[in-house]
């Protein structure tokens, strides 16, 4: 993955619209699941900055000249190629209902949908639960793991490193021949550019916060609501937001 990626995903997850309450018979408090904090703040410095000058007013110009209809389906796009990765891991996961609708999705989508450039299996109701291979490392019983911040890469955990190299492999850009890695790297510019310009108009959410703690809080309840399916509470923990909010 590339130096823009995982910055884009450090402003993605940090304004991320899902909160609950961490398992507390399974799970340490929020705060103390981050024991590399004073790393972890000086790499969230570096990320936010990166962003501020870099990221940020490239979505900005993405933001401005690029037609929403044209957004739309670049998201779309990525999406279905998304889909691809939630039937892999939904199958590792034995939840062979999410697969199958994770891989109708994909058919549908990639030919009715040309390509992925337009979204028909949701009219269908054709909805999947996301999928990766972090949340399948979870699900195998790696369930609790330390906060991490990279630097580039943004918010994760141990397990959450260890799952991004797994979905590599679970990416079918990767698989295609015809492309160059400069081409794919290309194409996941893209993708991160399409969503920091999808947040510019959220960004208020995260004013008057601790950035940092917001970003690691929405960052760990958000790999919790997706590991249990949402089946959790649905207040944070240290009450450092309302769900409400979102």
């Amino acid at each position: 993955m590339n130096i823009k990626i995982l910055t884009a995903l450090l402003v993605t997850l940090c304004l991320c619209g899902v909160a609950s309450a961490n398992d507390k018979a399974r799970h340490a408090p929020i705060h103390e699941q981050d024991p590399y904090e004073g790393f972890n703040r000086a790499m969230f410095g570096f990320n936010d900055g990166l962003d501020k000058f870099l990221l940020k007013p490239v979505a900005q110009a993405y933001d401005f000249v690029m037609p929403s209809f044209a957004s739309k389906g670049v998201a779309y796009f990525f999406s279905n190629l998304d889909d691809v990765e939630t039937f892999a891991n939904s199958l590792l996961q034995a939840k062979f209902h999410n697969a199958m609708v994770a891989l109708n999705r994909v058919i549908w989508n990639t030919t009715l949908g040309l390509g992925g450039l337009i979204d028909v299996a949701t009219s269908f109701d054709l909805v999947s639960d996301e999928e990766d291979f972090g949340q399948t490392l979870a699900v195998w019983g790696y369930d609790s793991s330390d906060y991490l911040v990279l630097p580039f890469l943004g918010p994760s955990t141990f397990r959450d490193v260890l799952g991004r190299v797994g979905d590599r492999y679970t990416d079918p850009l990767y698989y295609v021949e015809e492309l160059s890695e400069e081409q794919k790297l290309l194409l996941q510019g893209l993708k991160i550019v399409d969503v920091r310009a999808s947040l510019l108009s959220v960004e208020s959410l995260m004013s008057g916060a601790d950035r940092y703690s917001f970003v690691r809080n929405a960052y760990l309840q958000n790999r919790d609501f997706l590991i249990k399916d949402g089946a959790v509470e649905d207040s944070f923990s240290d009450g450092d937001l309302d769900i409400e909010d979102f």
